[in-house]
């Protein structure tokens, strides 16, 4: 796809995403036009209402679990780590605010849940992996553990205080995480990235 191209259907996504989060029933015209793009252009990128809705969530999960490499590549694992949690509970956050829009979108390619489960768990499992070999978190943690974990922050309302809310239910998770951790009694859990120096 040409840059340009690529620009465009970016901008539309995100137009998107705004506009069906405040109302499920937003015209697609009305998208097109604050995107700033014909319906020409509109229409050749998603060609009905429903190719719009999945492609703004699968589009909003690729960008959440794409930050997990990018966050372990500037902090240490437990900072990512935690970080990236915080970017999850704004993605749960969008898609709270996406349920009326994908409710009335007819999906005739299976559940919305499937098309994110796997951007999701591979980074999930990027970060767990490396928190446990830098000693950060207790062994043994799984994908499914922590999304059982943070099962919560679905249940936040996104019309609420739910900045506080998440932060709290978080932080909670990140200490039950830190529980039991090979570092645990350095005190602080911020160990180095690298786990390969152990002392006997």
């Amino acid at each position: 796809m040409r840059s340009d191209a690529q620009r465009n259907r970016e901008r539309i996504l995100a137009v998107a995403l705004a506009e069906l989060t405040r109302s499920a029933d937003a015209p697609l015209s009305a998208i097109a036009k604050k995107a700033g793009v014909g319906q020409g252009t509109f229409y050749r990128n998603f060609p009905n209402r429903e190719a719009l809705v999945l492609e703004v969530y699968r589009y909003e999960v690729q960008q959440v679990a794409d930050t997990a490499a990018q966050l372990l590549a500037t902090r240490t694992p437990d900072q990512a780590l935690r970080e990236w949690m915080d970017r999850l509970a704004q993605y749960a956050m969008a898609k709270a605010g996406l349920a009326d829009a994908m409710r009335k979108a007819t999906c005739s390619r299976g559940s919305f849940a499937r098309l994110g489960h796997a951007p999701l768990t591979s980074a999930i499992t990027l970060l767990l992996t490396a928190n446990e070999e830098a000693g950060t978190i207790r062994p043994g943690i799984t994908p499914d553990d922590f999304l059982l974990a943070i099962a919560g922050l679905w249940q936040l309302d996104p019309h609420s205080d739910w900045h506080s809310r998440a932060a709290r239910l978080l932080d909670l998770v990140m200490a039950g995480l830190r529980a039991g951790a090979p570092g645990a009694e350095a005190g602080t859990g911020r160990n180095r990235p690298q786990a390969g120096r152990s002392s006997s």
